[in-house]
């Protein structure tokens, strides 16, 4: 059990670490490969998925009927979840629309390539324009702020999920964590360019993407320490259809959306079904 404690917390502080790891690459690259974002957030969606649906689900109601029996266990399961689609739905709603870390952000907007409105309406006097400028600086590293407490906020659950899946199976949680690694990629990006374009450093800019992901190792800890004497059989099967449901959730409303702003429909699609397939075919082998 401690060696899958361990291994569980490596795997969930991996899929953290994903979210620095998009606020570097916005630094380290001139242009946002689009195509690349789409067909691996897809990707990642196709994984979530499939594994919810064929693998956590099932392993949920197995573990809950053995407890509670057929008919009782069997709608715990459902209940629980869909009250993990709530859960997350509702952490959801509480992020304001402008702030939400799931709108696509590209790495032009750092370097300046793709120009901004602000060049189209500044005034004709330097004093205007300035002062334009401060505004739109002001706004932009508030914005940057809330997107990295919102990814932090949405990042606690996901590690908590990642944690628990990874307890339960490590091959399972491996496959959860790479999934959820590609989906904190973007949002590591989210963070950065407002916050590097408002305050003019990369250093705070990928410190805050930093800090948003370390939530989810975090979420994992508080989590487990809540709940460690009280992982009974039923509990582990109610957590884990909650899971299921957090993962479809965030598949749905999350990454598919961003993969379409981020490229062709068609492409998150082949994304999608290529994640179901290397998860299907992983699942036979291991």
């Amino acid at each position: 059990m401690g060696e899958n404690v361990l291994i569980a917390f490596a795997l969930t502080l991996m899929a953290g670490l994903a979210t620095g790891i998009g606020g570097a690459i916005a630094f380290f690259t001139k242009r946002t490969n689009a195509k690349f974002l789409s067909v691996a957030l897809g990707f990642s969606a196709g994984v979530m998925v499939y594994v919810s649906f064929v693998e956590i689900f099932g392993k949920a109601r197995e573990a809950l009927v053995s407890e509670l029996g057929a008919r009782t266990g069997s709608w715990v399961t459902i209940i629980s979840f869909f009250a993990g689609m709530f859960v997350i739905a509702l952490i959801d709603k509480l992020v304001p629309d402008y702030e939400n870390p799931h709108e696509a952000r590209k790495v032009e907007e750092i370097s300046g390539e793709e120009p901004s409105d602000l060049s189209e309406h500044l005034m004709e006097h330097k004093e205007e324009q300035d002062q334009v400028i401060a505004t739109n600086k002001n706004k932009l590293l508030r914005a940057g702020l809330m997107t990295a407490l919102a990814v932090g906020i949405h990042n606690f659950p996901e590690g908590f999920a990642t944690f628990i899946s990874a307890l339960r199976d490590p091959s399972l949680g491996i496959s959860i964590a790479i999934a959820i690694a590609i989906h904190n990629i973007p949002e590591g990006i989210a963070v950065s360019v407002p916050v590097f374009y408002a305050a003019g450093s990369r250093k705070k800019a990928f410190l805050y993407s930093f800090l948003s992901g370390m939530s989810e190792p975090a979420g994992a800890i508080i989590g487990y320490l809540i709940l460690s004497q009280f992982l009974t059989d039923p509990l582990f099967g109610i957590v884990f259809a909650a899971i299921g449901g957090i993962m479809v959730f965030i598949s749905f409303d999350q990454l598919l959306p961003t993969a379409r702003e981020y490229g062709e429909h068609h492409l998150s699609i082949y994304g999608l079904v290529s994640g179901m397939i290397v998860m299907a075919v992983s699942l036979m082998l291991f």
